[in-house]
């Protein structure tokens, strides 16, 4: 009989503090981490949309038409390996060794078309623009790559080649903690300044 009340009573205090503890860290946890990421953090929380919906400034994007040729008026992004390219529910690299034949071949391929498509040697076609990041989705390119391409889009766009460095320059985000990675540039968002200049 006293085993059976001593059962009943253990069980009724579990369920109690299951509750208690389902309450205050699987509800009042979430809201206050939530509220003060809204209150501190409210861009970076949402998923740091672009504006107009063009996406988020984390996940980097393709610009080039249907039949994979990069679009004249846009930089170009590094090469996607996650899915179609920058397929946000595809992340991966190529899992390709140095070596490997297969990657070489495409090194060789990317850095002849970007050296055609820029109007420079092969050798100064940067590494990042023809090698795909760890995970398929940065968004960044080098500076050096972004200055490859100005002349090509503003030729594009009929502006000025000084006025769309001093833009890509503005754009240029330094090394985290300022001395960890390499200054870089976030594609979507050079992108977007360039088309919301031609629209004033």
């Amino acid at each position: 009989m006293s085993s059976t009340r001593t059962t009943v009573r253990t069980a009724g205090v579990a369920v109690r503090a299951m509750l208690v503890l389902t309450l205050v860290l699987g509800v009042g946890y979430t809201l206050v981490v939530t509220g003060i990421g809204q209150l501190i953090l409210p861009a970076q929380a949402n998923g740091s949309h672009l504006a107009d919906d063009r996406g988020s400034a984390l996940i980097g994007q393709s610009f080039t038409d249907a039949d994979g040729d990069a679009l004249p008026e846009y930089f170009q992004s590094r090469p996607s390996a996650a899915g179609d390219g920058y397929d946000g529910a595809a992340s991966s690299g190529s899992n390709l060794g140095p070596e490997n034949a297969d990657l070489i071949a495409a090194i060789e391929e990317r850095t002849a078309t970007i050296a055609e498509r820029e109007g420079v040697s092969p050798a100064e076609v940067p590494a990042d623009a023809v090698t795909a990041s760890g995970s398929g989705l940065d968004p960044h390119i080098s500076v050096a790559y972004a200055l490859l391409q100005v002349p090509r889009v503003a030729a594009a766009r009929d502006l000025d080649e000084g006025t769309v460095r001093q833009l890509v320059e503005s754009r240029i985000q330094g090394r985290d903690l300022g001395f960890l990675g390499e200054e870089r540039i976030n594609v979507a968002e050079l992108n977007l300044a360039l088309d919301e200049r031609e629209g004033e």
